[in-house]
């Protein structure tokens, strides 16, 4: 007779409207704690999750489509613009009619004010459009919440890998619902690999990154670039990226992040070891050990406490 353990891996998750979606399996990979918790099923996740998944289903067959398009004269540029628009749409009526009242700040749409001034959705729903539109699938949905100026909450989900990456404020991280994320332990920036934006046409700060690129590649042991601002917090959260860092990044390409990191035990700060982050469009995500010397190695000295 099947024990209790086995029985949860089989189970299913319920999420609104009576959608139901299979567990995951538990972990099998070193960066991940091997305790197989459940991911705690608050209704505020349901609603996140629910979004996003729905607006997953929406990119990924889009992406199928993207594909196709390589080949074409005219290129998949017009029809990235609308999967990405189509998405945002969902998102936002799934949010709304779950929390009516709340704000919203949206890639495309901007800044919405809601009845309710404490709450304010944060969302990206397709970071990584340039990989999107090359058919890389290296891409992701980003739902964060702000709750009194405070992010709470996170999702970053991949559709074509079929990673969910979720956070709750005092809750912890997961993904795939089961497995509980650490960041990564290391101690030495001689050890780490690291993530990173790299500036391109039409983003500022060129020169600034071409001096501070050489300073950081001799010191660490790799250095990296998805072209996802949200896959490389959610990929720092799980301990396949030591940290991450870049500068000219908007809210709603790290909002849910955050809280991913923050919640597997990661320190979040701008380049001053401060929390402007949603302010100041720059940030460095990694754990407490690693912190100061990368501050150092980017330029912005000692971190505050």
């Amino acid at each position: 007779m099947p024990g209790a353990r086995e029985e949860a891996s089989r189970a299913t998750t319920s999420f609104d409207e009576g959608t139901t979606f299979p567990a995951s399996p538990p972990a099998e990979r070193a960066g991940f704690i091997e305790i197989h918790d459940i991911m705690p099923a608050t209704a505020l996740m349901n609603i996140m999750i629910g979004a996003a998944r729905k607006a997953g289903r929406s990119l990924a067959r889009d992406f199928g489509e993207v594909e196709n398009l390589q080949v074409s004269v005219k290129g998949p540029g017009n029809f990235v613009s609308a999967a990405d628009h189509k998405a945002e749409e969902i998102i936002y009526r799934e949010l709304e009619k779950a929390r009516p009242g709340y704000g919203f700040l949206m890639e495309e749409r901007g800044e919405i004010a809601g009845v309710d001034k404490s709450h304010r959705w944060i969302v990206d729903p397709l970071d990584g459009t340039t990989n999107f539109l090359h058919g890389l699938p290296l891409f992701a949905i980003s739902i964060g919440l702000e709750r009194e100026g405070q992010l709470v909450a996170g999702v970053v989900y991949n559709p074509i890998l079929d990673e969910l990456f979720t956070a709750e404020k005092g809750k912890g991280a997961y993904l795939n619902d089961r497995r509980r994320l650490r960041v990564a332990a290391r101690k030495s920036v001689a050890d780490a690999l690291i993530t990173i934006g790299i500036p391109h046409l039409g983003r500022p700060d060129h020169g600034r990154f071409l001096k501070e690129l050489p300073g950081v590649m001799k010191e660490v042991a790799g250095v990296r670039r998805t072209g996802s601002a949200a896959l490389d917090l959610a990929w720092t959260a799980a301990g396949r990226f030591d940290a991450y860092w870049e500068r000219g990044i908007s809210p709603w390409d790290m909002a849910a992040g955050i809280v991913l990191v923050r919640e597997a035990g990661g320190c979040v700060s701008d380049f001053s070891g401060g929390g402007t982050m949603l302010e100041s469009s720059e940030v460095l995500a990694t754990n407490s050990v690693l912190q100061k010397g990368l501050l150092a190695l980017i330029g912005a000295g000692p971190a505050r406490a």
